[in-house]
């Protein structure tokens, strides 16, 4: 994989545009603990001075920060720590495999004492189940505490392969709130409603998002020139579903207040 890449940035047409690792899939799953892939690739962009972005769940980042520090140093690099809950209970039903909330954050102040810019992701964003304003707040209070550079959120975004996917994990952890997802999204193996979270209720996100990073002296500092795969803004012609369809915390869910869907970035 490094030799590929290596042989992609001595193209001629290559002008070193910044290279997001870790939009499709973490690059800091459990084999990277033995093939060192991502740490390869992060050689070969230093040594050819390409900016790069990474975006994991995996604490694994810090074993890379001599390889993000030159990185930084040659041509600028910026870690993405995704975080969108830190509730124990929640983590240990939706996200096994995974490490802690607590694991992330020391991760985050790991690579920020190191030199290298670092934030967090606070993505997707799940209507009825991780939006409630404690929530959102603790993961920006935290973010802030642990000295984050910067905080970006996304609401959920679905393709249908999602959709089924998300929903059969609803159906499993939190069956009262299927019925409305489905009345926004479309139902498991049926056509599709919308891909996109209500365009009013995305808004109303980064607003509240908005509000808590300024309450938290959370500047962005790191420019993104693309949305976030889970990013949600609805597409010219694209339908959009009803926000008051969306399930919200209750006594049927548990009270719960930040419940999350083990989904990719």
């Amino acid at each position: 994989m490094a030799e590929v890449l290596r042989a992609e940035l001595r193209r001629k047409s290559w002008q070193r545009e910044t290279v997001a690792i870790g939009t499709s899939t973490d690059p800091y799953q459990p084999l990277e603990g033995r093939y060192r892939l991502t740490r390869a690739c992060l050689t070969v962009l230093a040594a050819s001075a390409t900016p790069a972005t990474v975006t994991t769940k995996g604490t694994l980042v810090v074993r890379d920060v001599d390889v993000l520090q030159t990185l930084h140093q040659r041509a600028g690099a910026g870690v993405n720590v995704s975080l969108i809950t830190l509730d124990q209970d929640v983590w240990r039903a939706l996200e096994p495999g995974t490490p802690p909330p607590a694991q992330r954050l020391r991760a985050l102040r790991h690579l920020v004492d190191a030199g290298v810019p670092a934030g967090i992701a606070l993505a997707p964003v799940l209507p009825g189940l991780t939006d409630a304003s404690a929530s959102l707040e603790a993961v920006v209070r935290a973010a802030a505490d642990n000295g984050a550079s910067w905080l970006w959120a996304g609401s959920i975004r679905m393709e249908p392969a999602m959709r089924d996917y998300f929903l059969e994990c609803l159906e499993k952890h939190f069956p009262q709130a299927v019925g409305p997802y489905e009345r926004v999204f479309g139902a498991r193996g049926g056509p599709t409603h919308a891909r996109y979270s209500p365009g009013g209720y995305a808004d109303a996100v980064q607003r509240r998002i908005a509000e808590l990073k300024a309450r938290y002296g959370l500047e962005e500092r790191h420019p993104r020139e693309e949305r976030g795969p889970s990013e949600a803004r609805s597409e010219p012609g694209e339908e959009r579903g009803t926000p008051t369809e969306y399930p919200r915390p209750d006594r049927k869910l548990g009270a719960l207040w930040p419940r999350q869907m083990a989904l990719p970035l």
